[in-house]
């Protein structure tokens, strides 16, 4: 009972984290024309301690921002989408973002059986990757759908993959190892392995 409110609790934590972060410069960092987004450090790091259900919440917390986001003042590429469908934006904004728990918990638990830095590390990259893809994936998806100019977008994917997405990642695995390493280390045991 003790353990499963101090799991809550900490959960509701994470929620915050996401939120500051999301509404505020700290979880969009501004690269020329192009925005890294560090959400998924908390998403991840969340999913390792707490389990893959506070994941499911952490990345339902990171979409309903991106959403909110999205609606208040949507980028350039964005844009088109919104004024064709919201309701594509809003799986734009919520389907990565749930599969990135899913993806990082799957991943370590296959791995954890040998090296943790390289269990962590690697679920980290995965789910990090996983965002990019899947978020810049149906982006690409409802260009089409909506008959947009898709050949020009996929340039500009490109760039954003190879200079936003892949730093995301590094950043993401640089900052949560140590965070996860340390809280797993620790006597503040959330009892993620039985999920």
């Amino acid at each position: 009972m003790i353990k499963d409110l101090r799991k809550m609790t900490v959960t509701a934590i994470f929620v915050a984290i996401v939120v500051i972060m999301g509404l505020t410069p700290l979880g969009l960092i501004n690269v020329g024309p192009i925005y890294v987004t560090l959400l998924c450090i908390p998403v991840i790091a969340g999913t390792l301690l707490l389990g893959v259900r506070s994941g499911l919440i952490l990345g339902f917390s990171f979409g309903a921002v991106s959403f909110y986001t999205a609606l208040r003042a949507p980028s350039p590429l964005v844009a088109p989408i919104l004024l064709a469908n919201v309701l594509y934006v809003a799986i734009m904004c919520f389907l990565p973002r749930l599969l990135i728990p899913i993806v990082a918990h799957a991943l370590h638990n296959r791995l954890k059986a040998g090296s943790q830095k390289r269990a962590i590390t690697l679920s980290v990259l995965a789910g990090s990757f996983t965002n990019t893809f899947l978020y810049l994936g149906c982006m690409l998806l409802f260009y089409v759908l909506i008959g947009l100019d898709h050949a020009a977008l996929l340039v500009t994917l490109g760039s954003i993959v190879l200079f936003a997405g892949v730093p995301e990642a590094l950043v993401a695995a640089l900052v949560t190892l140590p965070i996860v390493l340390a809280v797993s280390k620790s006597s503040f045991s959330f009892g993620a392995k039985r999920e």
